[in-house]
């Protein structure tokens, strides 16, 4: 069983589920989707990949989950920071380090470890590489920033009816059974809206230099697109892996075998050849 442990970002109060492997094993730190919670969908990957030799740290970012911050607060800025903390608090352990990214997590990942030369390794699961340069491509961004801004601390529902994340699909996870989780919350600032359009993942690819680099993805995704990934992928200049998977759908990759399976075996083989 994971122990349940604390440090801090900023003063900020951040709670994890640390899986330790051995003393000779390598880590990973995970990121999860955009208001997730530890015991979601990091939680699965930090489980699997723990069962495939890793010392695993999945954690909940300020203001969700059991940790400190802002509640139902997406903060760019402070989500890196507790990251380069999460890979301080993993140092104690060991020095071979990666993070696994899963959704938006996917994009923080790859932020991550363009600017933290601590980290060995990068895998992005399903994940978010957004993009404000090709966003702002598009009819109406900056009016959607402008009424982000404008209405910056209200909240809405994550899921559901006029809901941040739209649709029958992320209601299917979040809002059923399928993932409950006792800390998550199904509220979200607008302002969180702001960080997410424009947060550049994309852009930071090309940073990661010799940083080994694996993405795996859905085939059909209608919320992180395949072709960001492709071009994270294409941009990143260092070893790479791109892994496509067939499934239908995005939440797929969250719990749905063989999807899981086959994402974290990947990852766990690209990770294994690159930080042991």
């Amino acid at each position: 069983m994971p122990e349940r442990v604390t440090y801090t970002a900023d003063g900020i109060t951040l709670v994890g589920d640390l899986a330790v492997a051995g003393p000779d094993a390598p880590a990973v730190v995970l990121t999860g989707p955009f208001t997730g919670v530890k015991e979601q969908v990091a939680g699965t990957y930090a489980a699997r990949l723990h069962e495939r030799g890793f010392t695993t740290l999945a954690f909940d970012h300020r203001g969700f989950g059991e940790s400190g911050g802002r509640r139902a607060h997406e903060d760019s800025q402070g989500k890196l920071s507790d990251l380069r903390a999460a890979v301080t608090f993993l140092r104690e352990i060991t020095e071979r380090i990666a993070v696994v990214g899963v959704c938006l997590g996917g994009g923080y990942a790859v932020r991550a470890a363009a600017t933290d030369p601590r980290l060995r390794a990068v895998v992005g699961i399903a994940g978010a590489y957004n993009s404000p340069i090709r966003f702002s491509a598009g009819n109406g961004y900056r009016q959607a920033l402008a009424s982000f801004i404008d209405r910056y601390d209200e909240e809405l529902p994550a899921v559901g009816p006029g809901g941040a994340m739209g649709g029958d699909e992320p209601f299917a996870y979040y809002g059923t059974k399928r993932g409950a989780a006792p800390t998550w919350e199904n509220r979200v600032t607008r302002g969180s809206l702001h960080s997410l359009m424009t947060l550049d993942a994309l852009g930071a690819a090309p940073l990661l230099t010799g940083t080994p680099l694996m993405i795996v993805h859905g085939r059909t995704d209608d919320y992180c697109s395949p072709e960001l990934a492709e071009a994270a992928y294409e941009q990143a200049p260092g070893p790479k892996e791109l892994v496509w998977l067939d499934a239908a759908q995005h939440i797929d990759l969250y719990d749905v075998e063989p999807y899981v399976t086959q994402a974290a075996d990947a990852a766990a083989g690209f990770l294994h050849r690159h930080i042991d």
